[in-house]
Protein backbone atom coordinates (compact mmCIF):
# COMPACT_ATOMS: atom_id res chain seq x y z
CA UNK A 1 0.00 0.00 0.00
CA UNK A 2 1.56 3.03 -1.00
CA UNK A 3 1.58 6.96 0.84
CA UNK A 4 -0.02 8.19 -2.16
CA UNK A 5 -3.18 6.37 -0.93
CA UNK A 6 -3.16 5.71 2.68
CA UNK A 7 -0.94 9.01 4.01
CA UNK A 8 1.34 6.50 5.02
CA UNK A 9 5.27 6.70 4.33
CA UNK A 10 6.31 3.94 1.84
CA UNK A 11 9.63 2.78 1.73
CA UNK A 12 10.91 4.47 -1.00
CA UNK A 13 9.83 7.45 0.78
CA UNK A 14 11.91 6.52 3.52
CA UNK A 15 14.99 5.95 1.46
CA UNK A 16 14.82 9.23 0.19
CA UNK A 17 14.06 11.00 3.09
CA UNK A 18 17.76 9.51 4.00
CA UNK A 19 19.48 10.41 0.95
CA UNK A 20 18.11 13.97 1.68
CA UNK A 21 19.37 14.36 5.08
CA UNK A 22 22.77 12.59 4.19
CA UNK A 23 23.07 15.05 1.35
CA UNK A 24 22.64 17.99 3.82
CA UNK A 25 22.66 21.34 1.98
CA UNK A 26 25.08 22.88 -1.18
CA UNK A 27 28.07 23.21 -0.10
CA UNK A 28 29.38 24.36 -3.25
CA UNK A 29 28.73 27.89 -1.92
CA UNK A 30 31.66 27.44 0.23
CA UNK A 31 34.29 25.88 -2.01
CA UNK A 32 37.12 26.33 0.44
CA UNK A 33 35.49 24.46 3.09
CA UNK A 34 34.95 20.77 3.78
CA UNK A 35 31.82 19.32 4.01
CA UNK A 36 30.31 17.73 7.32
CA UNK A 37 30.44 14.64 6.48
CA UNK A 38 33.96 14.86 4.65
CA UNK A 39 35.52 16.22 8.21
CA UNK A 40 33.80 13.17 9.97
CA UNK A 41 35.22 10.19 7.43
CA UNK A 42 38.90 12.26 8.47
CA UNK A 43 38.15 11.91 12.23
CA UNK A 44 36.77 8.75 12.07
CA UNK A 45 38.32 4.71 11.33
CA UNK A 46 36.75 3.79 8.12
CA UNK A 47 33.41 2.53 8.65
CA UNK A 48 32.90 2.56 12.18
CA UNK A 49 30.89 5.72 12.92
CA UNK A 50 26.98 5.09 13.78
CA UNK A 51 24.47 8.51 13.65
CA UNK A 52 22.12 8.92 15.38
CA UNK A 53 18.82 11.48 14.31
CA UNK A 54 19.46 11.33 11.12
CA UNK A 55 15.70 11.92 10.29
CA UNK A 56 15.23 15.12 12.85
CA UNK A 57 13.18 17.91 11.12
CA UNK A 58 12.26 15.14 8.13
CA UNK A 59 9.17 16.75 7.63
CA UNK A 60 10.44 20.04 7.13
CA UNK A 61 11.94 22.17 4.05
CA UNK A 62 15.71 22.84 4.04
CA UNK A 63 16.75 21.43 7.94
CA UNK A 64 18.18 18.04 6.86
CA UNK A 65 19.62 16.18 10.10
CA UNK A 66 18.21 19.87 11.63
CA UNK A 67 22.02 21.41 11.07
CA UNK A 68 23.84 18.80 13.08
CA UNK A 69 25.42 15.30 12.81
CA UNK A 70 25.76 13.21 16.33
CA UNK A 71 26.59 9.79 16.85
CA UNK A 72 29.97 7.76 18.04
CA UNK A 73 33.28 6.15 15.81
CA UNK A 74 36.17 5.26 16.36
CA UNK A 75 39.64 6.91 16.40
CA UNK A 76 42.39 3.98 16.43
CA UNK A 77 40.13 2.16 17.42
CA UNK A 78 38.89 3.70 20.92
CA UNK A 79 34.91 5.03 20.77
CA UNK A 80 34.61 8.57 20.79
CA UNK A 81 31.32 10.70 20.77
CA UNK A 82 31.20 13.23 17.99
CA UNK A 83 28.84 16.41 17.72
CA UNK A 84 29.68 18.17 14.01
CA UNK A 85 27.40 21.29 12.86
CA UNK A 86 26.06 21.52 9.12
CA UNK A 87 27.31 25.12 8.04
CA UNK A 88 25.13 24.51 4.45
CA UNK A 89 21.81 23.64 6.89
CA UNK A 90 20.84 27.49 8.47
CA UNK A 91 24.55 27.97 8.71
CA UNK A 92 24.67 25.29 11.23
CA UNK A 93 22.50 27.44 13.48
CA UNK A 94 20.40 25.77 16.47
CA UNK A 95 17.06 25.00 17.14
CA UNK A 96 14.87 22.69 19.28
CA UNK A 97 15.99 19.49 17.68
CA UNK A 98 19.18 20.29 17.18
CA UNK A 99 19.96 21.28 21.20
CA UNK A 100 18.09 18.05 21.87
CA UNK A 101 20.66 16.02 19.59
CA UNK A 102 23.40 17.50 21.22
CA UNK A 103 21.91 16.63 24.65
CA UNK A 104 21.30 13.32 24.14
CA UNK A 105 24.91 12.58 22.55
CA UNK A 106 26.27 14.39 25.46
CA UNK A 107 24.33 12.37 27.98
CA UNK A 108 25.63 9.32 26.71
CA UNK A 109 29.56 10.81 26.56
CA UNK A 110 28.30 11.30 30.38
CA UNK A 111 27.16 7.74 31.11
CA UNK A 112 29.64 5.86 29.27
CA UNK A 113 32.75 8.14 29.93
CA UNK A 114 33.06 8.45 26.07
CA UNK A 115 36.08 11.57 24.48
CA UNK A 116 33.64 13.83 22.58
CA UNK A 117 34.81 15.22 19.19
CA UNK A 118 32.90 18.82 18.20
CA UNK A 119 33.36 19.69 15.00
CA UNK A 120 32.02 23.59 15.51
CA UNK A 121 30.54 25.76 12.69
CA UNK A 122 27.99 27.28 13.80
CA UNK A 123 26.35 30.76 13.93
CA UNK A 124 24.65 30.64 16.96
CA UNK A 125 21.09 29.76 17.96
CA UNK A 126 18.20 29.82 15.29
CA UNK A 127 15.98 32.88 16.11
CA UNK A 128 13.00 31.61 14.35
CA UNK A 129 13.30 28.74 16.74
CA UNK A 130 14.47 30.83 19.97
CA UNK A 131 11.45 28.91 22.18
CA UNK A 132 13.13 26.11 21.53
CA UNK A 133 16.84 26.68 21.14
CA UNK A 134 17.15 29.21 24.65
CA UNK A 135 15.20 28.98 27.61
CA UNK A 136 13.76 25.51 28.73
CA UNK A 137 16.04 22.77 30.48
CA UNK A 138 16.77 20.62 27.11
CA UNK A 139 17.84 24.12 25.45
CA UNK A 140 21.69 25.60 25.03
CA UNK A 141 22.18 25.86 28.81
CA UNK A 142 21.59 22.15 29.16
CA UNK A 143 24.64 21.68 26.65
CA UNK A 144 26.84 23.32 28.41
CA UNK A 145 26.03 22.29 31.67
CA UNK A 146 26.64 18.69 30.62
CA UNK A 147 30.03 20.07 28.99
CA UNK A 148 31.27 21.36 32.58
CA UNK A 149 30.21 17.88 34.14
CA UNK A 150 32.27 16.06 31.30
CA UNK A 151 34.80 18.75 32.29
CA UNK A 152 38.09 16.50 33.14
CA UNK A 153 36.45 13.51 33.40
CA UNK A 154 36.79 12.71 29.17
CA UNK A 155 38.70 14.35 26.97
CA UNK A 156 36.77 17.05 25.05
CA UNK A 157 38.77 18.56 21.90
CA UNK A 158 37.45 21.38 19.59
CA UNK A 159 37.75 21.41 15.87
CA UNK A 160 36.37 24.84 15.11
CA UNK A 161 36.21 24.98 11.29
CA UNK A 162 34.00 28.26 10.96
CA UNK A 163 31.98 30.68 13.43
CA UNK A 164 31.14 29.96 17.03
CA UNK A 165 28.92 32.80 18.05
CA UNK A 166 26.83 34.20 20.67
CA UNK A 167 26.25 32.05 23.30
CA UNK A 168 27.61 28.90 21.31
CA UNK A 169 31.19 30.74 22.12
CA UNK A 170 31.13 28.99 24.88
CA UNK A 171 30.75 25.47 23.48
CA UNK A 172 34.65 25.35 22.26
CA UNK A 173 35.53 27.73 25.60
CA UNK A 174 34.65 24.42 27.88
CA UNK A 175 36.73 22.49 25.60
CA UNK A 176 40.19 20.90 26.20
CA UNK A 177 41.61 22.36 23.05
CA UNK A 178 40.96 24.25 20.27
CA UNK A 179 41.98 24.28 17.02
CA UNK A 180 40.85 26.53 14.68
CA UNK A 181 40.79 26.92 10.24
CA UNK A 182 42.33 30.13 9.72
CA UNK A 183 40.30 32.37 7.72
CA UNK A 184 37.48 30.36 8.92
CA UNK A 185 36.81 29.93 12.10
CA UNK A 186 35.75 32.75 14.54
CA UNK A 187 34.66 32.78 18.19
CA UNK A 188 32.82 35.75 19.14
CA UNK A 189 29.86 36.98 21.66
CA UNK A 190 28.47 39.77 19.06
CA UNK A 191 29.28 40.07 15.52
CA UNK A 192 30.93 43.55 14.24
CA UNK A 193 27.85 44.87 13.91
CA UNK A 194 26.41 44.13 16.83
CA UNK A 195 29.56 45.51 18.75
CA UNK A 196 28.98 48.35 16.44
CA UNK A 197 25.52 49.42 17.96
CA UNK A 198 26.37 48.49 21.18
CA UNK A 199 29.70 50.21 21.55
CA UNK A 200 30.23 52.47 18.58
CA UNK A 201 33.22 50.76 17.98
CA UNK A 202 33.97 49.52 14.26
CA UNK A 203 36.21 46.32 13.94
CA UNK A 204 36.47 43.47 11.20
CA UNK A 205 35.01 39.59 12.25
CA UNK A 206 39.16 38.76 11.88
CA UNK A 207 40.59 41.60 14.46
CA UNK A 208 37.38 40.57 16.66
CA UNK A 209 37.61 36.92 16.50
CA UNK A 210 39.13 35.66 14.28
CA UNK A 211 41.58 32.30 14.57
CA UNK A 212 45.02 34.03 14.40
CA UNK A 213 43.61 36.80 17.25
CA UNK A 214 42.34 34.04 19.54
CA UNK A 215 45.11 31.82 19.85
CA UNK A 216 47.85 34.94 19.66
CA UNK A 217 46.76 37.19 22.13
CA UNK A 218 42.97 35.87 23.95
CA UNK A 219 44.30 32.30 24.63
CA UNK A 220 40.90 31.03 23.41
CA UNK A 221 42.07 29.08 20.59
CA UNK A 222 45.38 26.51 20.91
CA UNK A 223 46.21 26.67 17.56
CA UNK A 224 45.73 27.53 13.89
CA UNK A 225 45.52 25.30 10.81
CA UNK A 226 45.34 26.01 7.03
CA UNK A 227 42.70 23.58 6.51
CA UNK A 228 39.91 21.98 7.72
CA UNK A 229 41.44 18.27 7.27
CA UNK A 230 44.67 19.51 9.09
CA UNK A 231 42.69 20.73 12.04
CA UNK A 232 40.43 17.21 12.55
CA UNK A 233 44.22 15.25 11.47
CA UNK A 234 45.71 17.48 14.78
CA UNK A 235 42.21 16.37 17.23
CA UNK A 236 43.24 12.51 16.29
CA UNK A 237 46.67 12.68 16.63
CA UNK A 238 45.93 15.06 20.46
CA UNK A 239 43.76 12.32 21.28
CA UNK A 240 46.67 9.67 20.75
CA UNK A 241 48.44 11.26 24.01
CA UNK A 242 44.99 11.40 26.21
CA UNK A 243 43.11 8.23 28.06
CA UNK A 244 39.73 7.28 27.25
CA UNK A 245 38.51 8.65 30.89
CA UNK A 246 40.16 9.75 33.69
CA UNK A 247 40.34 6.38 35.51
CA UNK A 248 42.88 4.72 33.12
CA UNK A 249 46.28 5.99 31.80
CA UNK A 250 47.20 7.22 28.34
CA UNK A 251 48.06 4.36 26.23
CA UNK A 252 52.14 3.47 25.89
CA UNK A 253 53.88 3.73 22.56
CA UNK A 254 57.01 2.07 21.23
CA UNK A 255 59.60 3.94 22.45
CA UNK A 256 62.04 6.38 20.06
CA UNK A 257 64.96 8.06 21.16
CA UNK A 258 65.61 11.55 20.61
CA UNK A 259 67.00 12.58 17.32
CA UNK A 260 70.12 13.91 19.08
CA UNK A 261 71.61 13.25 22.81
CA UNK A 262 71.34 16.98 24.74
CA UNK A 263 73.95 18.80 24.56
CA UNK A 264 75.05 21.89 26.33
CA UNK A 265 72.17 24.31 24.86
CA UNK A 266 71.63 25.84 27.97
CA UNK A 267 74.46 28.73 28.05
CA UNK A 268 75.50 29.25 31.72
CA UNK A 269 75.32 32.89 31.35
CA UNK A 270 72.22 33.37 33.23
CA UNK A 271 71.36 36.53 30.95
CA UNK A 272 71.90 34.46 27.44
CA UNK A 273 68.53 33.85 25.37
CA UNK A 274 68.29 30.06 24.05
CA UNK A 275 64.85 28.11 23.35
CA UNK A 276 64.11 25.70 25.58
CA UNK A 277 62.30 23.56 23.25
CA UNK A 278 65.98 22.01 21.97
CA UNK A 279 66.16 21.04 25.59
CA UNK A 280 62.79 19.04 25.30
CA UNK A 281 63.69 17.67 21.90
CA UNK A 282 66.59 15.99 23.29
CA UNK A 283 64.86 14.79 25.84
CA UNK A 284 61.47 13.01 24.70
CA UNK A 285 60.81 10.15 22.35
CA UNK A 286 61.74 12.05 18.31
CA UNK A 287 58.73 14.07 16.89
CA UNK A 288 56.49 13.36 19.95
CA UNK A 289 56.21 17.10 21.25
CA UNK A 290 52.75 18.42 21.27
CA UNK A 291 53.01 21.41 22.31
CA UNK A 292 49.57 23.72 23.02
CA UNK A 293 48.92 27.06 23.14
CA UNK A 294 52.09 28.08 21.06
CA UNK A 295 51.53 31.60 19.74
CA UNK A 296 50.19 32.64 23.29
CA UNK A 297 51.99 33.88 26.20
CA UNK A 298 55.08 32.53 24.76
CA UNK A 299 57.35 32.90 27.71
CA UNK A 300 56.16 29.95 28.90
CA UNK A 301 56.10 26.69 26.82
CA UNK A 302 53.66 23.96 27.62
CA UNK A 303 52.75 20.35 25.70
CA UNK A 304 52.89 16.75 25.49
CA UNK A 305 54.86 14.18 24.92
CA UNK A 306 56.78 10.38 25.13
CA UNK A 307 58.99 9.75 27.10
CA UNK A 308 60.43 6.07 26.61
CA UNK A 309 56.68 5.58 24.98
CA UNK A 310 54.98 7.11 28.36
CA UNK A 311 52.95 10.37 27.88
CA UNK A 312 54.26 13.09 29.71
CA UNK A 313 53.17 16.80 30.35
CA UNK A 314 56.02 19.39 30.27
CA UNK A 315 55.92 23.20 31.69
CA UNK A 316 59.19 25.22 30.62
CA UNK A 317 59.97 28.75 31.06
CA UNK A 318 61.64 30.06 27.68
CA UNK A 319 64.57 32.32 28.17
CA UNK A 320 63.85 33.01 24.00
CA UNK A 321 60.83 35.10 25.57
CA UNK A 322 61.26 38.24 27.39
CA UNK A 323 63.64 35.78 29.74
CA UNK A 324 60.84 33.32 30.66
CA UNK A 325 59.53 35.58 33.40
CA UNK A 326 56.06 34.70 34.52
CA UNK A 327 53.40 37.20 33.31
CA UNK A 328 49.87 37.14 33.69
CA UNK A 329 48.88 35.10 30.76
CA UNK A 330 52.09 32.55 31.07
CA UNK A 331 50.24 31.58 34.88
CA UNK A 332 47.01 31.58 33.28
CA UNK A 333 48.50 29.07 30.46
CA UNK A 334 50.51 27.13 33.00
CA UNK A 335 47.96 26.83 35.59
CA UNK A 336 45.27 25.04 32.97
CA UNK A 337 47.70 22.86 31.81
CA UNK A 338 48.93 21.27 34.61
CA UNK A 339 45.02 21.00 35.94
CA UNK A 340 44.05 19.27 32.79
CA UNK A 341 47.35 16.96 32.93
CA UNK A 342 46.54 16.06 36.51
CA UNK A 343 42.70 15.24 35.54
CA UNK A 344 43.87 12.97 33.02
CA UNK A 345 46.50 11.30 35.30
CA UNK A 346 50.01 12.19 33.22
CA UNK A 347 52.82 12.78 35.02
CA UNK A 348 54.71 16.56 34.81
CA UNK A 349 57.98 17.21 34.17
CA UNK A 350 58.64 21.23 34.93
CA UNK A 351 61.79 22.56 33.19
CA UNK A 352 62.97 25.56 35.25
CA UNK A 353 64.69 28.70 33.89
CA UNK A 354 63.04 31.12 35.68
CA UNK A 355 63.75 34.73 37.06
CA UNK A 356 60.60 34.88 38.55
CA UNK A 357 57.10 36.70 38.32
CA UNK A 358 57.25 39.92 35.96
CA UNK A 359 56.82 42.93 38.53
CA UNK A 360 55.86 46.58 38.02
CA UNK A 361 52.94 48.74 37.83
CA UNK A 362 51.19 47.31 34.58
CA UNK A 363 51.01 43.59 35.85
CA UNK A 364 50.12 44.00 39.29
CA UNK A 365 47.12 45.93 37.86
CA UNK A 366 46.55 43.29 35.90
CA UNK A 367 46.10 40.95 39.18
CA UNK A 368 49.74 38.86 38.54
CA UNK A 369 49.60 38.06 42.77
CA UNK A 370 46.02 36.38 42.19
CA UNK A 371 47.00 34.71 38.60
CA UNK A 372 50.35 33.74 39.85
CA UNK A 373 48.20 31.80 43.14
CA UNK A 374 46.10 30.28 40.04
CA UNK A 375 49.42 28.71 39.11
CA UNK A 376 50.61 27.73 42.24
CA UNK A 377 47.75 26.67 43.61
CA UNK A 378 46.90 23.81 40.10
CA UNK A 379 50.67 23.05 40.61
CA UNK A 380 50.48 22.22 44.34
CA UNK A 381 47.14 20.10 44.04
CA UNK A 382 48.06 17.97 41.29
CA UNK A 383 48.23 14.49 42.43
CA UNK A 384 50.38 12.68 39.60
CA UNK A 385 54.13 12.37 39.86
CA UNK A 386 55.79 15.33 39.33
CA UNK A 387 59.40 16.09 38.26
CA UNK A 388 61.40 19.50 38.58
CA UNK A 389 64.61 19.79 36.39
CA UNK A 390 67.02 23.59 37.23
CA UNK A 391 68.09 23.87 34.14
CA UNK A 392 69.79 27.66 34.94
CA UNK A 393 68.30 30.13 37.01
CA UNK A 394 65.62 29.24 39.60
CA UNK A 395 64.52 33.05 41.18
CA UNK A 396 62.03 34.19 43.68
CA UNK A 397 58.79 32.91 43.51
CA UNK A 398 58.85 31.82 40.24
CA UNK A 399 61.01 28.95 41.20
CA UNK A 400 58.23 28.60 43.99
CA UNK A 401 55.69 28.72 41.06
CA UNK A 402 57.36 25.88 38.84
CA UNK A 403 57.73 23.17 41.62
CA UNK A 404 59.98 24.02 44.02
CA UNK A 405 61.09 21.18 46.53
CA UNK A 406 57.88 22.55 49.22
CA UNK A 407 55.37 21.25 46.92
CA UNK A 408 56.85 17.43 46.72
CA UNK A 409 58.04 17.04 43.41
CA UNK A 410 59.52 13.39 43.20
CA UNK A 411 62.51 14.86 42.84
CA UNK A 412 64.10 18.14 41.89
CA UNK A 413 67.22 17.79 39.59
CA UNK A 414 69.49 20.14 38.34
CA UNK A 415 71.64 20.54 35.49
CA UNK A 416 75.46 22.17 36.18
CA UNK A 417 74.31 25.44 35.05
CA UNK A 418 71.65 25.58 37.86
CA UNK A 419 71.74 28.20 40.21
CA UNK A 420 68.84 28.80 42.46
CA UNK A 421 68.16 31.77 45.35
CA UNK A 422 66.01 34.36 46.20
CA UNK A 423 67.28 36.30 43.13
CA UNK A 424 70.50 37.06 40.77
CA UNK A 425 73.33 36.91 43.20
CA UNK A 426 74.64 40.73 42.30
CA UNK A 427 70.52 41.85 42.42
CA UNK A 428 71.04 40.36 45.93
CA UNK A 429 74.42 42.21 46.64
CA UNK A 430 73.03 45.89 45.40
CA UNK A 431 69.55 45.29 47.49
CA UNK A 432 71.69 44.45 51.14
CA UNK A 433 74.54 46.60 50.29
CA UNK A 434 72.72 49.21 48.70
CA UNK A 435 74.52 52.30 51.03
CA UNK A 436 77.58 51.16 51.10
CA UNK A 437 77.94 50.72 47.72
CA UNK A 438 76.76 54.23 47.17
CA UNK A 439 79.55 55.59 49.77
CA UNK A 440 82.68 53.95 47.21
CA UNK A 441 83.37 57.43 45.30
CA UNK A 442 86.16 54.98 43.00
CA UNK A 443 84.50 53.19 40.17
CA UNK A 444 87.12 50.62 40.46
CA UNK A 445 86.99 49.86 44.11
CA UNK A 446 83.27 49.93 43.73
CA UNK A 447 83.57 46.90 40.84
CA UNK A 448 85.71 45.12 43.20
CA UNK A 449 83.48 45.17 46.41
CA UNK A 450 80.54 44.26 44.45
CA UNK A 451 82.36 41.05 42.44
CA UNK A 452 83.86 40.41 45.95
CA UNK A 453 80.31 39.83 47.52
CA UNK A 454 78.80 38.55 44.40
CA UNK A 455 81.44 35.93 44.89
CA UNK A 456 80.22 35.26 48.31
CA UNK A 457 76.51 35.15 47.44
CA UNK A 458 77.02 32.49 44.45
CA UNK A 459 79.17 30.23 46.98
CA UNK A 460 76.10 30.46 50.04
CA UNK A 461 73.66 28.97 47.18
CA UNK A 462 76.63 26.40 44.80
CA UNK A 463 75.07 23.53 43.56
CA UNK A 464 77.33 21.21 46.19
CA UNK A 465 75.35 23.40 48.84
CA UNK A 466 72.07 22.56 47.37
CA UNK A 467 72.98 18.90 46.89
CA UNK A 468 74.35 18.37 50.65
CA UNK A 469 71.00 20.32 51.83
CA UNK A 470 69.25 18.31 50.20
CA UNK A 471 67.44 21.05 47.89
CA UNK A 472 68.16 18.67 45.01
CA UNK A 473 68.20 15.23 44.58
CA UNK A 474 71.00 14.76 41.80
CA UNK A 475 73.04 16.97 39.68
CA UNK A 476 72.91 15.25 36.06
CA UNK A 477 74.69 16.38 33.29
CA UNK A 478 72.98 17.07 30.07
CA UNK A 479 73.27 13.84 28.19
CA UNK A 480 72.48 12.28 31.18
CA UNK A 481 68.91 13.70 31.58
CA UNK A 482 66.49 11.65 29.97
CA UNK A 483 67.84 8.60 31.08
CA UNK A 484 67.57 9.68 34.72
CA UNK A 485 64.08 10.89 33.92
CA UNK A 486 62.81 7.78 32.47
CA UNK A 487 64.41 5.67 35.44
CA UNK A 488 62.61 8.25 37.77
CA UNK A 489 59.08 7.80 36.00
CA UNK A 490 59.44 4.34 36.30
CA UNK A 491 59.91 3.89 40.02
CA UNK A 492 56.62 6.36 39.90
CA UNK A 493 54.39 4.26 38.01
CA UNK A 494 52.24 2.44 40.71
CA UNK A 495 51.22 6.31 42.07
CA UNK A 496 47.41 6.60 42.95
CA UNK A 497 45.04 9.50 44.28
CA UNK A 498 43.95 10.12 47.45
CA UNK A 499 41.01 8.44 48.30
CA UNK A 500 37.60 10.70 48.77
CA UNK A 501 39.64 13.90 47.19
CA UNK A 502 36.91 15.28 44.56
CA UNK A 503 38.29 14.80 40.97
CA UNK A 504 38.13 18.45 39.89
CA UNK A 505 37.16 20.15 36.50
CA UNK A 506 39.79 21.76 34.47
CA UNK A 507 39.12 25.48 34.55
CA UNK A 508 38.66 27.02 32.05
CA UNK A 509 42.06 30.27 31.59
Amino acid sequence: MSASTTGAPTRADVAAARERALAGGDASRWPGKMPVRDRLRVLFDPGTFVEDGLLASVAADGLPADGVVTGVGRVDGRRVAVIAHDFTVKAGSWGELTCEKQIRILERADRDLLPVVYLVDSAGGRLTDQMGFFPGRRGASAIFHLQVRLSGRVPQICCLHGPSAAGGAYMPAFCDWVGMVEHHASMYLASPRVAEKVTGERTTLEEMGGAQMHASVSGCGDEVFGSDWETVSAARLLLSYLPDDYRSPPARAEPVPPERVLGDVVPPDPNQAYDVRDVIEGVVDAGTFFEIKARWAREIVVGLARLEGRVVGLVANQPDVRSGAIFVDSADKAARFVSMCDAYGIPLVFLQDVPGFMVGVDVERQGIIRHGAKLIAAMSSAEVPKFTVVLRKAYAAGYYAMCAPGFEPRATLALPTATIGPMAAEASVNAVYANKIAAIGDDGERAAYVAARTAEQEADVNLLRMGSDLVVDAVVAPGELRTELVARMNDADGWTRTTGRRHHLISPV
